[in-house]
């Protein structure tokens, strides 16, 4: 069970326990974004199953690199080159389409959330979408609190002691008197296109993230395949030591003292 380098053996290994754990960052962010409000209004279709279902492939990944390096599987590190090798390009497409696309999402978005203006006329469900982000980002309008024309809605009003952090502003409110509320200063669409990118950023550093650790992958197991398949054979300058190197030192002669005789 020795045919391979002991140290490519044991890099190969640690690489693929940093793989496993690169998935289960992957399943953790995607459990972390189902929980986060600024999925629900993002003007993406973001499935967090894909995240779960591409971290699991990860670790599975993963585990059969690891158990191929551990047992110098010749069977389970050509599987494992082969899952690199997809993984690399499935990873490098959507990341490429991500990086293109991005630095148009946030006037696509801004399009969208300008038609729902004016907030108090916009149809039901979106005035409700609007109405729980305000709750839970603290925020009032999309791009400011006359978004609403007055018809202030009572997710946007402070209370003391948001009043007192500096968070409000007095502004007219139209409800069934006149008269002057406090409402955040905050508007919505900065906070949800600061979430947008930053979900972007995230998912495009992960394709590429993953798009490496790839390719990192397919030279350690195409070096440790050519070694299960040569193990007497030197494997190069990565994993071999020059032969010279190994070459005793030269003798060296011995100095004679030649005393010329007397006669």
């Amino acid at each position: 069970m020795t045919q391979v380098n002991s140290c490519l053996k044991w890099l190969l290994t640690i690489f693929n326990i940093i793989f496993a754990i690169v998935g289960v960052v992957i399943i953790v962010l995607a459990l972390k974004s189902q929980f986060s409000y600024a999925n629900g209004v993002l003007a993406l279709d973001f499935k967090q199953s894909y995240c779960y279902f591409l971290g699991f492939i990860v670790m599975v990944i993963a585990i059969l690199g690891a158990v191929g390096a551990y047992r110098e599987s010749k069977t389970c590190m050509i599987l494992f080159l082969v899952c690199m090798i997809l993984g690399s390009i499935v990873m490098l497409l959507p990341g490429t389409v991500l990086a293109v696309i991005r630095p148009q999402v946030a006037s696509m978005q801004e399009e969208t959330y300008r038609g729902y203006l004016p907030l108090d006329k916009a149809p039901i469900d979106k005035r409700h979408k609007v109405d729980s982000m305000q709750r839970e980002m603290q925020c009032c309008g999309l791009f400011s609190y006359k978004d609403w024309e007055g018809n202030i809605p009572d997710s946007c009003l402070c209370n003391k002691l948001e009043e007192m952090e500096g968070k409000c502003q007095t502004v007219d409110y139209r409800g069934v008197v006149q008269q002057k509320k406090s409402v955040y200063i905050q508007a919505c669409f900065p906070i949800v296109s600061f979430s947008t990118l930053l979900l972007f950023d995230v998912v495009m550093g992960t394709f590429f993230t993953l798009a490496v650790l790839g390719l990192l992958g397919m030279v350690l197991s195409s070096i440790m395949i050519h070694q299960l398949r040569n193990p007497n054979r030197p494997v190069g300058v990565l994993m071999s030591v020059p032969a010279y190197f190994n070459q005793p030192p030269p003798k060296y002669e011995e100095l004679q003292n030649i005393v010329p005789s007397t006669n």
